[in-house]
């Protein structure tokens, strides 16, 4: 028996996202993600202005008039959610833990990708895999994936997207629109990355909290790696402490986004403090100039 409070945060997060896909993405998702190409749909007669390399020659030597062929986008896509559930995701300084806002993201992303009759699955991950649900449609079906994105409890702690891409290859057999919704800790996954992409159509959704690029001046704190379980003294007050802080994260951000750029993967970079609706709107817009 699911508790009541459960229910009330999953229909509310069904009904916020709902909104934003029938207000705002739907049409924008519909024209970024294609299908797989085109198939055959029905030969009809030939009309002026239609393109004669359509012409279907072998009806009409038969019937003596000109018949084409028409085809259709086959449309029907398979979009996964590969969710990041390591440790460092259970940190938040603003509204959310990054752990709660991924788990929208993937909301938004399942009711956009139903409402234009797709599947969509999940790969729950930290050093391992946590948890997967095949790809399905229908609303019961993106219920039970928000309801794993919000409440389900991993075993581990670190991250291992390496890992993560490595089984979306095993339990796929065709392309799909892979979306990686994670705070990206984790190192030497480029070469796995850059092999999915040429399989798949991967979007890296990251996830960053302000605290995680600027320290307030508030003294001596005890700092704890949820992911590996150590803790240290840092003095805050220090100027210097904060300005090497501050440096090293950007410095980390940048190498990230250049290791996207390199494998030709997309990414979105979200932040706690922003809303994120912004953020996916200007991704969209950018795929469809680019298309």
């Amino acid at each position: 028996m699911i508790p009541k409070e459960v229910l009330q945060t999953i229909r509310r997060i069904q009904i916020t996202t709902s909104r934003m896909v029938t207000d705002v993405f739907a049409g924008h998702y519909h024209s970024v993600f294609k299908g797989q190409g085109m198939e055959f749909e029905e030969v009809r007669e030939y009309q002026p202005g239609d393109d004669i390399r359509s012409i279907d020659w072998n009806v009409t030597a038969r019937t003596g008039r000109p018949f084409i062929k028409k085809f259709v986008e086959e449309r029907e896509l398979t979009i996964m959610l590969l969710f990041d559930m390591s440790g460092s995701t259970y940190f938040g300084s603003v509204n959310k833990l990054k752990r709660q806002l991924a788990a929208e993201l993937c909301s938004l992303l399942a009711m956009s990708a139903i409402k234009n009759n797709d599947k969509v699955g999940l790969i729950a991950f930290t050093d391992r895999i946590e948890k997967f649900v095949p790809p399905r449609k229908g609303l019961s079906h993106v219920l039970r994936l928000i309801r794993e994105a919000l409440y389900f409890e991993p075993e581990g702690k670190a991250t291992d997207i390496s890992g993560a891409l490595e089984y979306l290859g095993r339990v796929t057999n065709r392309s799909t629109v892979s979306f990686i919704i994670s705070d990206f800790h984790d190192t030497d996954y480029k070469k796995p990355l850059s092999i999915a992409g040429k399989r798949h159509d991967i979007v890296a959704i990251s996830i960053t909290d302000p605290r995680e690029t600027e320290l307030p001046d508030i003294g001596i704190i005890n700092l704890e790696d949820p992911e590996t379980d150590r803790d240290f003294l840092l003095d805050t007050s220090s100027e210097a402490v904060r300005k090497d802080f501050r440096m090293n994260s950007l410095k980390m951000l940048d190498e990230r986004q250049q290791l996207f750029r390199s494998t030709n993967i997309d990414h979105i970079a979200i932040r706690t403090d922003v809303p994120y609706a912004r953020e996916l709107y200007k991704f969209f817009r950018m795929r469809e100039r680019r298309i």
